[in-house]
């Protein structure tokens, strides 16, 4: 069995959101235009917690929604197998705005290529910033994070493991090794 060893607990992970809530707002100069679009299921909840701070702390909620990419990964879609569609409907448009496509693990840059991709299919974003709350590093694409929780180098046989909350269980990040067959 892999043993996990924990890279941040729930109060770090408290403090990274609440960091990273301000500095989106530093770098957006405010919350004018700002929306935040996670991609689901993990990078829903980053951008739900971002934006919920930013509400808090700044009394503007930012517009805040998810993105399936399932039918954008250029690495799952094969004849074998074809992901479901689902309409991407956001309840606002993204024209004019500044987005904050936000994940909870950066790795190879395929998932965010395809985000980018189901993004503009929607509407042209005034700009687009990615956030994360860890990067491991090994990409696969020119894709670097705008904000980034944690920085944290992993090797091909190391995988992240992220809880944000139920049914996970408490917050935490963690990493462990796979094992060998």
């Amino acid at each position: 069995m892999a043993e996990e060893r924990i890279l941040m607990d729930g109060a770090a992970i408290a403090r990274t959101f609440t960091r990273l809530s301000h500095e989106v707002v530093e770098k957006n100069k405010g919350t004018d235009g700002l929306c935040l679009i996670g991609i689901r299921r993990r990078g829903e909840v980053v951008a739900r917690r971002v934006a919920a701070l930013i509400g808090k702390g700044y009394g503007v909620q930012p517009l805040c929604a998810g993105i399936d990419i399932g039918m954008y990964r250029d690495d799952l879609v094969s004849s074998y197998f074809v992901p479901e569609a689902k309409a991407n409907e956001f309840g606002f448009s993204v024209d004019g705005k500044n987005v904050v496509l936000c994940d909870d693990v950066l790795h190879t840059g395929r998932t965010v290529r395809a985000a980018i991709e189901a993004l503009f299919d929607l509407g042209r974003p005034a700009s687009v910033r990615l956030l994360v709350l860890a990067d491991r590093g090994g990409r696969q694409m020119p894709v670097s994070a705008d904000f980034v929780g944690k920085n944290i180098p992993a090797s091909s046989d190391e995988w992240l493991e992220v809880r944000l909350g139920a049914p996970e269980g408490e917050d935490s990040l963690g990493i462990r090794r796979t094992e060998k067959a």
